[in-house]
């Protein structure tokens, strides 16, 4: 090296989903091809551990880690961009991720089949009592619940995006009837699929039997359904929520189950994740909680962690990435 060339400095990527890291796939092969040093960390990660880790890295694949503003502003001049593995970014400060000029890239239409089965295995589980009949058996005994059948039953979809209308899809197979609310209508979906438009909230409320909320956590959704919105609904309805867990007041939610003013909620999303031991959701016979695996199967794993290495991979050298949370933001070559 001669006396005034600069020192090779390894570009860094700090990688956080625990999805990725665990399931094989060529999404392994595309990062280790492109000579970067990966740190790798066991996400989601808070506020404190992500300020722990980020200073020194180039890039960031991450999950549902705390990415807040101080975050950003220790992260910042070395971080140039972060690729979101998922679609969520509620847990990321966009609004500073465009004032600081840094681009958040994210992955959508990779898990709509994955999060729709999930939805409809959630709701199985409640009116068919599956964990009842599952623990009941292998105790030794056998004592059995009488279920209900999906069959001419409502379902009341909130949020008809990628996920939403693959739930449809679904709930028409199943012979049920299907009313939505989403304030972008696909009428044409809806029509091909016999999916009733609802003009509010409160429809959907008074004519669902199974409520599924498939819709963005902002601060209009959150605790959406609460204390304010039970009396609205039949007795004994069920909720699936394979969004986020803010969505639903969960102390509210506690009370209304208690009640059998709900009959059932199946989520694969709470309010603090991973939860404590003693949240007070996770004991109550109607409740079916799955620790956000909604998008975990090999195929949607797959497509999600070669989608967020390519947007990475894209922008660090100055091109137009997949999708951009803040296309206004322009991506810059890095390497």
């Amino acid at each position: 090296m001669c006396e005034n060339s600069l020192p090779f400095v390894m570009t860094k990527i700090l990688l956080t989903t625990t999805s990725f890291q665990d399931t094989p796939g060529e999404h392994h092969q595309l990062l280790a091809a492109t000579g970067w040093e990966v740190i790798r960390a066991r996400g989601p990660l808070n506020e404190a551990d992500t300020l722990a880790l980020v200073g020194d890295i180039d890039g960031y694949i991450c999950g549902d880690d705390l990415i807040t503003r101080q975050v950003l502003e220790k992260a910042l001049p070395k971080l140039k961009v972060i690729s979101k593995y998922g679609i969520g970014v509620d847990k990321i400060d966009v609004k500073s991720c465009t004032e600081f000029g840094l681009p958040l890239l994210f992955t959508p239409g990779v898990n709509h089949t994955t999060v729709a089965e999930h939805t409809f295995l959630l709701l199985l589980a409640l009116e068919k009592n599956l964990l009842f009949h599952t623990d009941s058996t292998r105790a030794g005994g056998w004592k059995r619940k009488t279920g209900h059948e999906l069959l001419e039953k409502t379902i009341g979809i909130v949020g008809l995006g990628r996920i939403g209308k693959e739930v449809a899809i679904r709930a028409r197979a199943f012979g049920m009837n299907v009313i939505a609310f989403d304030v972008y209508w696909d009428e044409k979906f809806a029509a091909a699929h016999g999916v009733k438009r609802a003009a509010n909230l409160d429809e959907i409320y008074a004519a669902a039997d199974y409520i599924s909320l498939h819709t963005n956590l902002t601060p209009e959704t959150r605790d959406m359904i609460s204390a304010k919105s039970f009396p609205k609904m039949k007795k004994g309805v069920l909720i699936l929520n394979c969004a986020r867990g803010e969505i639903v007041h969960t102390a509210d939610m506690v009370e209304a189950l208690k009640s059998g003013q709900v009959g059932g909620y199946g989520t694969d999303v709470l309010d603090e994740e991973p939860p404590k031991a003693d949240h007070p959701l996770l004991k109550l016979p109607n409740v079916v909680v799955t620790p956000h695996v909604g998008s975990r199967t090999f195929e949607s794993v797959q497509r999600q962690a070669t989608a967020a290495v390519k947007n990475l991979i894209l922008a660090m050298h100055g091109e137009k990435p997949l999708a951009q949370i803040n296309p206004e933001v322009p991506v810059k070559k890095v390497v």
